[in-house]
Protein backbone atom coordinates (compact mmCIF):
# COMPACT_ATOMS: atom_id res chain seq x y z
CA UNK A 1 0.00 0.00 0.00
CA UNK A 2 1.70 3.47 -1.49
CA UNK A 3 -0.94 5.65 -0.12
CA UNK A 4 -1.74 7.39 2.84
CA UNK A 5 -4.98 9.63 1.97
CA UNK A 6 -6.66 8.41 5.17
CA UNK A 7 -3.96 9.24 7.69
CA UNK A 8 -5.24 12.65 8.27
CA UNK A 9 -8.66 12.10 8.30
CA UNK A 10 -7.93 8.99 10.76
CA UNK A 11 -5.66 11.11 13.04
CA UNK A 12 -8.15 14.55 12.96
CA UNK A 13 -10.68 11.96 14.36
CA UNK A 14 -8.69 10.70 17.03
CA UNK A 15 -7.85 13.80 18.11
CA UNK A 16 -11.72 14.97 18.50
CA UNK A 17 -11.90 11.78 20.62
CA UNK A 18 -9.26 12.72 22.71
CA UNK A 19 -10.11 15.81 23.52
CA UNK A 20 -14.02 14.91 23.81
CA UNK A 21 -13.67 12.13 26.44
CA UNK A 22 -10.80 13.45 28.24
CA UNK A 23 -12.57 17.12 28.59
CA UNK A 24 -16.33 14.91 29.60
CA UNK A 25 -14.23 13.14 32.11
CA UNK A 26 -12.70 15.43 33.46
CA UNK A 27 -14.62 18.34 33.81
CA UNK A 28 -18.24 16.96 33.06
CA UNK A 29 -19.83 19.77 34.96
CA UNK A 30 -18.63 22.45 32.07
CA UNK A 31 -18.25 19.70 28.54
CA UNK A 32 -21.73 18.31 29.19
CA UNK A 33 -22.57 21.92 27.81
CA UNK A 34 -23.76 20.78 24.38
CA UNK A 35 -22.82 24.35 22.89
CA UNK A 36 -19.50 24.64 24.82
CA UNK A 37 -18.41 20.75 23.09
CA UNK A 38 -19.80 22.10 19.63
CA UNK A 39 -17.42 25.06 20.34
CA UNK A 40 -14.73 23.36 20.99
CA UNK A 41 -14.95 20.81 18.41
CA UNK A 42 -15.40 23.75 16.05
CA UNK A 43 -12.12 25.79 17.32
CA UNK A 44 -9.80 22.76 17.17
CA UNK A 45 -10.87 21.90 13.71
CA UNK A 46 -10.79 25.78 12.53
CA UNK A 47 -7.40 26.56 14.16
CA UNK A 48 -6.18 23.50 12.32
CA UNK A 49 -7.19 24.78 8.91
CA UNK A 50 -5.49 28.38 9.39
CA UNK A 51 -2.70 27.09 10.54
CA UNK A 52 -2.11 24.42 8.40
CA UNK A 53 -1.64 21.82 10.95
CA UNK A 54 -2.68 18.69 9.09
CA UNK A 55 -0.20 18.80 6.61
CA UNK A 56 2.35 15.27 7.54
CA UNK A 57 5.31 15.14 5.21
CA UNK A 58 6.57 11.52 4.46
CA UNK A 59 9.92 12.43 6.01
CA UNK A 60 8.54 14.30 9.19
CA UNK A 61 9.75 12.87 12.42
CA UNK A 62 8.26 13.20 16.12
CA UNK A 63 9.83 15.87 16.96
CA UNK A 64 10.17 17.82 13.26
CA UNK A 65 7.47 19.81 13.87
CA UNK A 66 6.38 19.64 16.99
CA UNK A 67 6.57 23.35 17.37
CA UNK A 68 3.61 23.12 15.21
CA UNK A 69 1.71 21.03 17.43
CA UNK A 70 2.54 23.10 20.59
CA UNK A 71 1.27 26.49 18.19
CA UNK A 72 -1.93 24.79 17.90
CA UNK A 73 -2.52 23.70 21.14
CA UNK A 74 -1.59 26.73 22.77
CA UNK A 75 -4.12 28.84 20.39
CA UNK A 76 -6.75 26.09 21.18
CA UNK A 77 -6.26 26.08 25.26
CA UNK A 78 -6.78 30.34 24.40
CA UNK A 79 -9.91 29.50 22.18
CA UNK A 80 -11.40 27.43 24.96
CA UNK A 81 -10.96 29.69 27.53
CA UNK A 82 -12.55 32.56 25.05
CA UNK A 83 -15.69 29.43 24.92
CA UNK A 84 -15.87 29.18 28.25
CA UNK A 85 -16.31 32.72 29.19
CA UNK A 86 -18.61 33.49 26.71
CA UNK A 87 -20.76 30.92 27.25
CA UNK A 88 -21.06 32.72 30.78
CA UNK A 89 -20.33 28.77 32.52
CA UNK A 90 -18.61 29.15 36.03
CA UNK A 91 -15.08 27.12 36.18
CA UNK A 92 -11.81 26.84 38.10
CA UNK A 93 -9.49 28.50 36.40
CA UNK A 94 -6.40 26.32 37.80
CA UNK A 95 -8.21 23.28 37.83
CA UNK A 96 -9.09 24.45 33.86
CA UNK A 97 -5.43 24.39 32.68
CA UNK A 98 -4.04 21.87 34.93
CA UNK A 99 -6.64 19.67 33.23
CA UNK A 100 -5.46 21.26 29.95
CA UNK A 101 -1.94 20.08 30.50
CA UNK A 102 -3.65 16.53 30.64
CA UNK A 103 -4.83 16.66 27.65
CA UNK A 104 -1.75 18.08 26.00
CA UNK A 105 -0.24 14.98 27.33
CA UNK A 106 -2.80 12.48 25.62
CA UNK A 107 -2.27 14.35 22.43
CA UNK A 108 1.45 14.21 22.65
CA UNK A 109 1.31 10.31 23.33
CA UNK A 110 -0.83 9.58 20.06
CA UNK A 111 1.56 11.79 18.03
CA UNK A 112 4.14 9.84 19.66
CA UNK A 113 2.25 6.43 19.23
CA UNK A 114 1.43 7.74 15.74
CA UNK A 115 5.20 8.33 14.54
CA UNK A 116 6.18 4.83 16.00
CA UNK A 117 3.38 2.63 13.94
CA UNK A 118 3.97 4.22 10.69
CA UNK A 119 7.66 3.84 11.27
CA UNK A 120 7.03 0.25 11.97
CA UNK A 121 4.46 -0.04 9.14
CA UNK A 122 7.09 1.29 6.96
CA UNK A 123 10.12 -0.72 7.72
CA UNK A 124 7.55 -3.95 7.53
CA UNK A 125 7.49 -2.70 3.84
CA UNK A 126 4.01 -0.54 3.90
CA UNK A 127 3.21 2.85 2.14
CA UNK A 128 6.99 3.14 0.15
CA UNK A 129 7.82 4.56 -3.09
CA UNK A 130 9.98 3.18 -5.31
CA UNK A 131 13.19 5.37 -6.22
CA UNK A 132 16.13 5.91 -8.32
CA UNK A 133 18.89 8.43 -8.77
CA UNK A 134 20.42 9.74 -12.03
CA UNK A 135 23.77 10.89 -12.03
CA UNK A 136 26.89 10.25 -9.26
CA UNK A 137 28.21 13.16 -7.29
CA UNK A 138 28.94 14.39 -4.03
CA UNK A 139 25.29 14.28 -2.97
CA UNK A 140 24.83 10.71 -3.68
CA UNK A 141 25.97 9.08 -0.71
CA UNK A 142 24.06 11.41 1.36
CA UNK A 143 20.67 10.76 -0.65
CA UNK A 144 21.39 7.00 -0.37
CA UNK A 145 21.96 7.40 3.42
CA UNK A 146 18.00 9.67 3.91
CA UNK A 147 16.59 6.74 1.28
CA UNK A 148 17.96 3.73 3.88
CA UNK A 149 16.01 5.15 6.59
CA UNK A 150 13.23 2.31 6.76
CA UNK A 151 11.05 5.13 8.59
CA UNK A 152 10.77 6.96 5.26
CA UNK A 153 9.52 4.77 3.63
CA UNK A 154 11.88 4.91 0.45
CA UNK A 155 12.53 1.59 -1.37
CA UNK A 156 16.20 2.88 -2.78
CA UNK A 157 17.03 0.94 -5.84
CA UNK A 158 20.17 2.30 -7.10
CA UNK A 159 21.67 4.99 -9.55
CA UNK A 160 22.31 5.60 -12.92
CA UNK A 161 25.47 7.22 -14.42
CA UNK A 162 27.05 7.33 -17.60
CA UNK A 163 30.72 7.38 -16.15
CA UNK A 164 30.63 5.07 -12.57
CA UNK A 165 33.88 4.99 -10.25
CA UNK A 166 31.86 5.35 -6.85
CA UNK A 167 32.56 3.26 -3.92
CA UNK A 168 29.21 2.03 -3.89
CA UNK A 169 29.46 0.17 -7.25
CA UNK A 170 26.78 -2.67 -6.21
CA UNK A 171 23.69 0.17 -6.36
CA UNK A 172 24.82 1.20 -9.89
CA UNK A 173 22.31 0.36 -12.77
CA UNK A 174 23.70 1.08 -15.67
CA UNK A 175 23.99 3.99 -17.88
CA UNK A 176 21.75 7.14 -18.43
CA UNK A 177 19.93 5.04 -21.14
CA UNK A 178 19.50 2.80 -19.41
CA UNK A 179 17.20 4.28 -16.88
CA UNK A 180 14.43 4.19 -18.93
CA UNK A 181 13.48 0.74 -19.39
CA UNK A 182 14.56 -0.09 -15.63
CA UNK A 183 11.93 2.84 -14.34
CA UNK A 184 8.92 1.27 -16.93
CA UNK A 185 9.68 -2.16 -15.41
CA UNK A 186 10.27 -1.55 -11.93
CA UNK A 187 7.44 0.81 -11.21
CA UNK A 188 9.69 3.45 -10.03
CA UNK A 189 7.59 6.39 -8.42
CA UNK A 190 9.98 8.90 -7.90
CA UNK A 191 13.77 9.70 -10.01
CA UNK A 192 15.81 12.46 -8.12
CA UNK A 193 17.97 13.67 -10.91
CA UNK A 194 21.37 15.82 -10.48
CA UNK A 195 21.22 18.40 -12.76
CA UNK A 196 24.73 18.94 -13.23
CA UNK A 197 25.66 15.53 -14.71
CA UNK A 198 23.17 15.77 -17.61
CA UNK A 199 22.94 18.21 -20.56
CA UNK A 200 19.90 20.24 -20.99
CA UNK A 201 18.89 17.94 -23.65
CA UNK A 202 19.09 15.14 -21.48
CA UNK A 203 17.15 16.53 -19.12
CA UNK A 204 14.25 17.68 -21.48
CA UNK A 205 14.03 14.26 -22.73
CA UNK A 206 14.02 13.13 -18.51
CA UNK A 207 11.03 15.55 -18.49
CA UNK A 208 9.45 14.81 -20.96
CA UNK A 209 9.86 10.78 -20.31
CA UNK A 210 8.74 11.37 -17.23
CA UNK A 211 5.56 13.38 -17.64
CA UNK A 212 4.68 10.99 -20.19
CA UNK A 213 4.56 7.82 -17.81
CA UNK A 214 3.42 8.92 -14.60
CA UNK A 215 6.84 9.38 -12.79
CA UNK A 216 7.79 12.22 -10.93
CA UNK A 217 11.07 13.88 -11.36
CA UNK A 218 12.66 15.65 -8.92
CA UNK A 219 16.12 17.48 -9.55
CA UNK A 220 19.41 18.24 -7.66
CA UNK A 221 19.60 21.54 -8.81
CA UNK A 222 22.26 23.65 -10.71
CA UNK A 223 21.22 24.70 -13.75
CA UNK A 224 18.74 27.23 -13.65
CA UNK A 225 17.88 27.31 -17.34
CA UNK A 226 15.37 24.26 -16.57
CA UNK A 227 13.18 25.97 -13.42
CA UNK A 228 10.20 26.57 -14.16
CA UNK A 229 6.74 27.66 -12.09
CA UNK A 230 5.51 24.20 -11.76
CA UNK A 231 8.55 23.30 -9.47
CA UNK A 232 9.02 23.46 -6.26
CA UNK A 233 11.63 23.07 -3.91
CA UNK A 234 11.91 20.64 -1.11
CA UNK A 235 14.58 19.99 1.67
CA UNK A 236 15.93 16.74 2.18
CA UNK A 237 17.62 17.01 5.86
CA UNK A 238 20.28 19.45 4.32
CA UNK A 239 19.95 18.55 0.76
CA UNK A 240 17.69 20.47 -1.61
CA UNK A 241 15.70 18.78 -4.73
CA UNK A 242 13.88 20.01 -6.66
CA UNK A 243 9.85 18.93 -7.46
CA UNK A 244 9.38 19.16 -11.12
CA UNK A 245 5.20 18.28 -10.33
CA UNK A 246 3.85 20.38 -7.63
CA UNK A 247 0.44 21.04 -8.01
CA UNK A 248 -1.83 23.35 -5.83
CA UNK A 249 -4.32 19.94 -5.27
CA UNK A 250 -1.53 18.08 -3.64
CA UNK A 251 -1.81 20.21 -0.56
CA UNK A 252 -4.11 18.56 1.85
CA UNK A 253 -6.68 21.51 2.50
CA UNK A 254 -7.31 20.99 -1.71
CA UNK A 255 -7.82 16.67 -1.57
CA UNK A 256 -9.93 16.51 1.84
CA UNK A 257 -11.18 20.18 0.89
CA UNK A 258 -12.60 19.04 -2.67
CA UNK A 259 -13.33 15.94 -1.70
CA UNK A 260 -15.97 17.06 1.06
CA UNK A 261 -17.73 19.65 -1.62
CA UNK A 262 -17.63 16.84 -4.26
CA UNK A 263 -19.64 13.95 -1.45
CA UNK A 264 -21.78 16.95 -0.75
CA UNK A 265 -22.51 18.14 -3.91
CA UNK A 266 -22.77 14.40 -5.73
CA UNK A 267 -25.10 13.42 -2.50
CA UNK A 268 -27.84 16.61 -3.59
CA UNK A 269 -27.84 15.71 -7.10
CA UNK A 270 -28.45 11.99 -6.89
CA UNK A 271 -31.17 12.75 -4.08
CA UNK A 272 -32.82 15.62 -5.55
CA UNK A 273 -31.98 14.96 -9.94
CA UNK A 274 -31.29 11.51 -10.43
CA UNK A 275 -33.97 10.24 -8.07
CA UNK A 276 -36.47 11.75 -10.41
CA UNK A 277 -34.74 12.04 -13.92
CA UNK A 278 -33.44 8.48 -14.19
CA UNK A 279 -37.15 6.70 -14.25
CA UNK A 280 -38.65 9.33 -17.13
CA UNK A 281 -35.19 9.26 -19.46
CA UNK A 282 -36.26 5.05 -19.11
CA UNK A 283 -39.65 6.07 -20.04
CA UNK A 284 -38.74 8.54 -22.94
CA UNK A 285 -35.73 6.29 -23.94
CA UNK A 286 -37.94 3.21 -24.16
CA UNK A 287 -40.01 5.14 -26.88
CA UNK A 288 -37.76 5.50 -29.19
CA UNK A 289 -35.07 3.21 -28.57
CA UNK A 290 -34.94 0.22 -26.47
CA UNK A 291 -32.03 -0.73 -23.61
CA UNK A 292 -30.84 0.16 -20.33
CA UNK A 293 -31.11 4.53 -19.95
CA UNK A 294 -27.65 4.16 -18.24
CA UNK A 295 -24.88 3.87 -20.71
CA UNK A 296 -21.49 2.87 -19.04
CA UNK A 297 -17.84 2.78 -20.52
CA UNK A 298 -14.59 2.09 -19.20
CA UNK A 299 -12.55 4.86 -18.80
CA UNK A 300 -9.33 5.97 -17.51
CA UNK A 301 -8.85 8.03 -14.49
CA UNK A 302 -6.11 9.47 -11.88
CA UNK A 303 -3.27 7.29 -11.84
CA UNK A 304 -4.40 6.02 -15.27
CA UNK A 305 -6.59 3.66 -13.22
CA UNK A 306 -9.62 2.01 -15.45
CA UNK A 307 -13.13 2.71 -14.10
CA UNK A 308 -16.29 2.30 -15.24
CA UNK A 309 -17.71 5.81 -16.36
CA UNK A 310 -21.54 6.39 -16.26
CA UNK A 311 -23.89 8.17 -18.87
CA UNK A 312 -27.45 8.52 -19.48
CA UNK A 313 -27.50 6.79 -22.98
CA UNK A 314 -27.61 8.81 -26.35
CA UNK A 315 -27.69 6.52 -28.86
CA UNK A 316 -29.15 3.42 -29.87
CA UNK A 317 -27.55 0.65 -29.30
CA UNK A 318 -24.51 0.04 -31.48
CA UNK A 319 -21.15 -2.04 -31.48
CA UNK A 320 -19.05 1.11 -31.92
CA UNK A 321 -19.77 2.77 -28.65
CA UNK A 322 -16.62 1.81 -27.00
CA UNK A 323 -14.17 2.77 -30.21
CA UNK A 324 -15.62 5.50 -31.64
CA UNK A 325 -16.24 9.11 -31.12
CA UNK A 326 -19.39 10.70 -31.26
CA UNK A 327 -19.56 13.06 -34.43
CA UNK A 328 -21.61 15.39 -36.37
CA UNK A 329 -24.98 14.39 -37.35
CA UNK A 330 -23.96 11.05 -36.16
CA UNK A 331 -26.88 8.55 -36.70
CA UNK A 332 -26.46 6.99 -33.65
CA UNK A 333 -27.81 9.62 -31.57
CA UNK A 334 -31.71 9.42 -31.18
CA UNK A 335 -33.87 12.30 -30.68
CA UNK A 336 -34.27 12.78 -27.41
CA UNK A 337 -30.23 11.82 -27.17
CA UNK A 338 -30.06 14.79 -28.92
CA UNK A 339 -31.52 17.18 -26.18
CA UNK A 340 -29.91 15.76 -23.38
CA UNK A 341 -26.56 16.20 -24.73
CA UNK A 342 -26.46 19.51 -26.36
CA UNK A 343 -27.88 20.45 -22.28
CA UNK A 344 -25.02 17.83 -21.19
CA UNK A 345 -28.21 16.13 -18.99
CA UNK A 346 -25.88 13.24 -20.41
CA UNK A 347 -23.41 13.84 -17.93
CA UNK A 348 -25.16 13.80 -14.74
CA UNK A 349 -25.37 10.12 -14.00
CA UNK A 350 -21.16 10.92 -13.33
CA UNK A 351 -22.06 12.41 -9.97
CA UNK A 352 -22.35 8.91 -8.97
CA UNK A 353 -18.88 8.62 -10.23
CA UNK A 354 -17.95 11.26 -7.98
CA UNK A 355 -19.92 9.69 -4.88
CA UNK A 356 -17.80 7.10 -5.22
CA UNK A 357 -14.72 8.66 -5.55
CA UNK A 358 -13.44 8.06 -9.07
CA UNK A 359 -14.34 11.43 -10.97
CA UNK A 360 -14.65 14.80 -9.25
CA UNK A 361 -16.90 17.54 -9.88
CA UNK A 362 -13.99 19.62 -11.72
CA UNK A 363 -11.23 18.10 -13.74
CA UNK A 364 -10.00 16.44 -16.68
CA UNK A 365 -12.20 15.20 -19.00
CA UNK A 366 -11.60 11.32 -18.98
CA UNK A 367 -11.40 9.53 -22.13
CA UNK A 368 -12.41 5.94 -23.22
CA UNK A 369 -9.15 3.99 -22.89
CA UNK A 370 -8.41 3.51 -26.37
CA UNK A 371 -8.57 6.77 -27.11
CA UNK A 372 -5.89 7.24 -23.98
CA UNK A 373 -3.66 4.98 -25.61
CA UNK A 374 -4.05 6.67 -28.52
CA UNK A 375 -3.16 10.07 -27.17
CA UNK A 376 -0.29 9.58 -24.59
CA UNK A 377 1.56 7.98 -27.67
CA UNK A 378 1.23 10.95 -29.83
CA UNK A 379 0.28 14.02 -27.56
CA UNK A 380 3.33 15.27 -25.26
CA UNK A 381 2.77 15.36 -21.67
CA UNK A 382 -0.70 13.83 -22.34
CA UNK A 383 -0.75 11.55 -19.33
CA UNK A 384 0.24 14.56 -16.96
CA UNK A 385 -3.32 15.34 -16.49
CA UNK A 386 -3.96 11.51 -15.17
CA UNK A 387 -1.82 13.31 -11.90
CA UNK A 388 -5.62 14.02 -10.48
CA UNK A 389 -9.06 12.63 -10.73
CA UNK A 390 -11.10 13.44 -13.86
CA UNK A 391 -14.01 15.70 -13.88
CA UNK A 392 -17.63 16.21 -15.27
CA UNK A 393 -16.37 19.41 -16.33
CA UNK A 394 -13.16 20.50 -16.80
CA UNK A 395 -11.03 24.04 -17.73
CA UNK A 396 -10.67 22.89 -21.37
CA UNK A 397 -14.47 22.60 -21.52
CA UNK A 398 -15.69 26.18 -20.41
CA UNK A 399 -12.70 27.34 -22.66
CA UNK A 400 -14.68 25.64 -26.05
CA UNK A 401 -12.00 22.74 -26.30
CA UNK A 402 -15.41 20.27 -25.99
CA UNK A 403 -16.88 17.59 -28.63
CA UNK A 404 -15.21 16.25 -31.50
CA UNK A 405 -11.30 15.61 -31.89
CA UNK A 406 -10.97 15.96 -35.56
CA UNK A 407 -7.62 17.78 -35.52
CA UNK A 408 -4.92 16.95 -33.40
CA UNK A 409 -5.04 20.56 -32.24
CA UNK A 410 -7.70 19.70 -30.58
CA UNK A 411 -6.72 17.57 -27.88
CA UNK A 412 -3.14 18.95 -28.14
CA UNK A 413 -5.28 22.27 -26.88
CA UNK A 414 -7.27 20.12 -24.34
CA UNK A 415 -4.13 19.08 -22.60
CA UNK A 416 -2.48 22.31 -22.42
CA UNK A 417 -5.64 23.40 -20.50
CA UNK A 418 -5.67 20.34 -18.28
CA UNK A 419 -2.34 21.29 -17.46
CA UNK A 420 -2.82 24.86 -16.51
CA UNK A 421 -5.79 23.39 -14.02
CA UNK A 422 -3.32 21.48 -12.40
CA UNK A 423 -0.55 23.88 -12.25
CA UNK A 424 -2.58 26.85 -11.08
CA UNK A 425 -5.90 25.24 -9.33
CA UNK A 426 -7.75 27.13 -6.19
CA UNK A 427 -11.45 26.64 -5.00
CA UNK A 428 -12.24 29.94 -6.92
CA UNK A 429 -11.39 28.34 -10.23
CA UNK A 430 -13.56 25.40 -9.57
CA UNK A 431 -16.35 27.43 -8.46
CA UNK A 432 -16.04 29.57 -11.78
CA UNK A 433 -15.64 26.70 -14.02
CA UNK A 434 -19.01 25.22 -12.58
CA UNK A 435 -20.20 28.53 -12.84
CA UNK A 436 -19.60 28.48 -16.60
CA UNK A 437 -20.60 24.85 -17.31
CA UNK A 438 -24.21 25.70 -16.04
CA UNK A 439 -24.39 28.62 -18.36
CA UNK A 440 -23.32 26.98 -21.24
CA UNK A 441 -25.58 24.15 -20.43
CA UNK A 442 -28.87 26.29 -19.64
CA UNK A 443 -27.71 28.19 -22.97
CA UNK A 444 -27.34 24.57 -24.97
CA UNK A 445 -24.43 23.70 -26.68
CA UNK A 446 -23.35 21.70 -29.85
CA UNK A 447 -20.25 20.27 -28.05
CA UNK A 448 -21.51 16.47 -28.82
CA UNK A 449 -23.97 17.11 -31.80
Amino acid sequence: MKGSFFIIPFSVVIHLLIINLTLYVLTPGTFANFTVAIYVNLAWLLIGIGLSFYSIDRKEKFIGKFHKFLRHYFVFSLSYFTVLAFTKIEFNPKEQIFVLLILLVFLSAYRWTFFEFRKLYRKGGGNFLNVVVLGNDKTLSRLERIFNKPDYGYRYLGYFNNNDGNASAEKHLGSFEDSFKYILQMQVDEIYCSVSQFSYEELARLRTFADNNLTKLKLIPDNKEFYSSSMEFEIFENITVLNLRKSPLDKNYAKYGKRLFDILASSLVILFVLSWLVPVLFILNQMESKGPVIFKQLRHGEKKKSFWCYKFRSMAINKEANSQMCSRNDLRVTKIGKFIRKTSIDELPQFINVLFGDMSIVGPRPHMESHTIEYQKNVDKYLVRHYTKPGITGLAQVKGYRGEIVRKSDIVNRTRMDIFYLEKWTPWLDLQIIYETIIISVKGDDKAY
